[in-house]
């Protein structure tokens, strides 16, 4: 009976030590496994195109056909518009006007208020004038033709920073467009996303095809 019990006793022994090492085996696969969850999330958001800085918005200034002396009806449609928006850094104005008829310049503050025009920050007459905001602060611009500012051609921007107080932006056009960059149409929606530069792309991919590699190696 004795020589019976023995093979038994031998096969439970067996199952149970290999029980014990399948449990021990899942237990370092899931201690090798955290650093992956943790890590995971923060690779799929950096390397997507939503990930931080990627949101911008392209805003045609006012509520009119075109960037010029409001109505008689509507003097402050300029300053409503403005006020009922809400800017951030890397968003863009587009002010489109005839070019043959008006222009928009950038005015410091002082200026602003006198409607002085002679010695403009920054002067954009094409007729499809974009200027991105790079910095926070408050932003203020005025039509180039003389006695247009009087008649409320004009627009102040607000734009805070990232712990949502105000700093003077740097003086000169720091907000402005390259000569050689394009126009772009008439949107109210995102602006056209900026090209990232190859490196980040690169570096972006790599991680992202990585990821599948570096999830097997937590299961050998």
């Amino acid at each position: 009976e004795r020589e019976r019990e023995r093979p038994r006793n031998m096969v439970a022994a067996s199952m149970e030590t290999t029980a014990l090492r399948h449990r021990r085996r899942h237990h370092c696969q899931q201690q090798r496994l955290l650093p992956f969850l943790v890590f995971l999330p923060a690779a799929v958001f950096f390397s997507s195109p939503h990930g931080i800085g990627a949101s911008a918005d392209q805003y045609k200034v006012g509520d009119l056909d075109a960037w010029g002396v409001p109505p008689p009806g509507k003097p402050q449609v300029y300053s409503t518009w403005s006020q009922t928006h809400h800017f951030r850094i890397g968003d863009s104005l587009l002010f489109l006007y005839p070019p043959s008829q008006d222009s928009v310049i950038q005015v410091t503050e002082r200026d602003f208020d006198t409607c002085a025009v002679g010695d403009p920050l920054l002067k954009m007459d094409d007729g499809s004038s974009l200027f991105n905001i790079t910095s926070p602060g408050e932003f203020f611009f005025t039509s180039g033709v003389p006695g247009h500012c009087q008649k409320h051609q004009r627009l102040r921007v607000a734009v805070p920073s990232a712990n949502g107080t105000f700093f003077p932006p740097a003086a000169g056009p720091a907000g402005a467009l390259p000569a050689t960059a394009p126009a772009y149409p008439t949107v109210f929606g995102p602006a056209p996303p900026a090209s990232a530069s190859p490196a980040r792309v690169a570096a972006a991919g790599s991680g992202l095809v990585g990821l599948p590699l570096l999830l097997s190696s937590f299961w050998v």
